[in-house]
């Protein structure tokens, strides 16, 4: 990850110098949390750079949002085109994109609404989040022992930035134990999600990923896996998954769109298959960077073109 201080970052409807873009230390998201975000994918390819499944991340913060009683100021069409123009401004042709909405200085107390909403979007270099070499190699995961949150604690389907502190517990925690990322399990003790990512696998020929009732995000990446999977005549099956299930698969692999997709070669030092990337794990994501690099038809209109 590289930032770029000498950028352009979005900030309530304005681009301002990057040192530029501050908050007051007692804005409600340093003492609360209070805040929802997306991340979102700027890929080259031979057309022109082009924003991976824009609408639907912008439409996901907004429900996101919505969820959380915000009362967003722009419209889906206006907050994308501020993610192009934030782009542009900072001269990318390939990155990373963080927009996100919180609630600003005004009063302190955990009721918020009498708090302002303020608006961030920025860009920057940033390469395969869990490196390169784990695209072909593969990572090493733990099963967590902290969980995901139980329904009516809070909310799942939003990208809060309070539901990451769970999520740091167990990157933390994986880390500290040796491995690349954690798998956490849900309030039932089956399969949820990884930190920042989901997951799937592939048992029998079929394809497996945990239902939204697993207290999952509903993941855009996962949705575009699904879809390829269907489109190559893989049988897709969202259903509760067992944490044992995951050491006897024949592959295991997470998404994201920081992660793309990741293949699993080890969990709790078991090796998942023949510790290797497998034969679906391969095709799907050849055929997802096919799509997102501009190599291969695009039918799904999954990408953006910044102009």
């Amino acid at each position: 990850m590289v930032f770029n201080e000498s950028g352009k970052i979005w900030f309530n409807g304005e681009l301002v110098d990057w040192t530029e873009a501050n908050i007051h230390v007692l804005s409600h998201v340093v003492h609360y949390g209070s805040s929802v975000f997306e991340g979102i994918r700027c890929y080259k390819t031979p057309k022109g750079s082009a924003i991976f499944r824009l609408k639907e991340h912008v439409k996901r913060l907004f429900n996101s949002g919505k969820i959380y009683r915000m009362d967003i100021d722009y419209s889906v069409e206006e907050f994308s085109q501020a993610i192009i123009d934030t782009i542009k401004a900072n001269d990318l042709d390939e990155c990373y994109v963080r927009p996100v909405i919180f609630r600003g200085y005004g009063k302190l107390g955990v009721h918020p609404l009498e708090n302002p909403l303020e608006y961030v979007i920025a860009a920057w270099s940033w390469g395969k989040y869990l490196g390169e070499e784990a695209l072909e190699k593969g990572v090493d995961v733990g099963i967590s022992s902290w969980r995901r949150l139980a329904p009516n604690t809070m909310p799942n389907m939003a990208k809060a930035g309070s539901n990451y502190m769970n999520s740091q517990l167990a990157k933390m925690e994986a880390m500290e134990n040796g491995y690349d990322e954690a798998i956490m399990l849900d309030y039932q003790g089956t399969v949820s999600e990884g930190s920042g990512e989901n997951v799937f696998l592939v048992y029998e020929g079929a394809l497996y990923t945990p239902p939204l009732s697993s207290s999952i995000l509903p993941g855009i990446t996962r949705d575009s896996i699904i879809k390829l999977a269907e489109s190559m005549d893989i049988e897709v099956r969202q259903e509760n998954i067992p944490r044992e299930m995951l050491y006897i698969a024949n592959e295991v692999f997470l998404t994201g769109t920081a992660a793309e997709v990741t293949p699993i070669r080890s969990i709790d030092q078991i090796k998942i298959g023949n510790g290797e990337k497998g034969e679906i794990t391969s095709k799907l994501q050849e055929k997802f960077f096919s799509i997102i690099s501009g190599y291969q038809e695009d039918k799904y209109n999954w990408l953006t073109y910044v102009e």
